[in-house]
């Protein structure tokens, strides 16, 4: 679809509205609410909408609830065990503990887990782009590997500490953006499920990719100007002098067509590159 220049300009001046949590309206909750228990079919949306919600939310911290139902007995099993079976596609707590204390952002299997994370990750993303602006930042996508492999899901944006000096950094050195990306990948997968469960829970869980691109680079991206890079290693790779206090996750927010048709997505090969040429959005 195509944006007049003054279209896009009035979608870029969006991110300067500095919207926070506690203003956001009853009806978003809703919405977002609406968004975990849709069941829809696929339905390819207007870029034009996605890209708009997007620019209008990109300063946005989410209070969406991640929660994961634990019976008595999971919970006896789990205090026996003190661990659970393995599977990057599993639900909350699916995971082993691994010795990563204050390296990763831990979620556990019980009703409403995901609520404090997220909160934490979303309000230190807005502290650290309101301190480092947008240079701080990068654009975040998933993929799964058992369903449509070339189409890769917007799911937020994360933000990292990059001075020494900050006064304010709680590790001992400067995260890069893979640590930033590895620390809270468990804590976006889980989220991504939630946020378009038709094409990325349930069998699509089992092989999820965390892929990353430029900040704010969601128009460049759709015109195919960018390519992505993915994220690879496990927390094992992360530095002992690292903190995930000092990275945040903002996740994205389905509103209005976008619970049942989606949000914005693109078209990329298995190294990340565009499979179409590039285009233009004409006046």
């Amino acid at each position: 679809q195509r944006m007049s220049c003054d279209a896009i300009s009035s979608v870029l001046q969006t991110k300067k509205l500095g919207i926070t949590t506690m203003k956001m309206p009853k009806l978003l909750f809703a919405a977002i609410a609406l968004a975990f228990s849709s069941s829809s079919a696929f339905v390819v949306p207007s870029y034009h909408q996605a890209i708009t919600r997007r620019q209008q939310q990109s300063q946005v911290s989410s209070p969406v609830v991640l929660s994961g139902k634990a019976s008595s007995a999971k919970k006896k099993k789990r205090a026996a065990s003190g661990s659970a079976g393995a599977g990057s596609g599993g639900g909350f707590g699916s995971r082993a503990k691994e010795n990563v204390q204050g390296k990763v952002r831990s979620v556990s299997g019980y009703t409403g887990s995901g609520t404090k994370p997220l909160r934490v990750a979303a309000n230190t993303f807005d502290a650290i782009r309101k301190k480092y602006g947008k240079d701080a930042c990068s654009d975040l996508y998933v993929r799964t590997l058992v369903n449509d492999s070339t189409t890769f899901w917007f799911v937020g944006k994360l933000a990292r500490r990059t001075n020494a000096d900050d006064p304010e950094i709680k590790g001992e050195s400067v995260p890069t953006e893979m640590e930033a990306a590895l620390s809270q990948k468990r804590l976006i997968f889980e989220y991504a499920k939630k946020l378009r469960p038709q094409n990325l829970d349930g069998p699509y869980a089992k092989e999820l990719e965390l892929w990353l691109a430029p900040p704010d680079s969601e128009m460049d991206v759709v015109q195919n100007k960018v390519s992505l890079t993915k994220v690879v290693g496990s927390t094992k790779a992360i530095s002992d002098t690292f903190s995930v206090a000092d990275v945040g996750y903002n996740p994205e927010i389905y509103v209005g067509d976008e619970v049942n048709e989606g949000g914005l997505r693109v078209t990329r090969d298995d190294e990340g590159n565009p499979v179409n040429p590039v285009f233009e959005i004409n006046n």
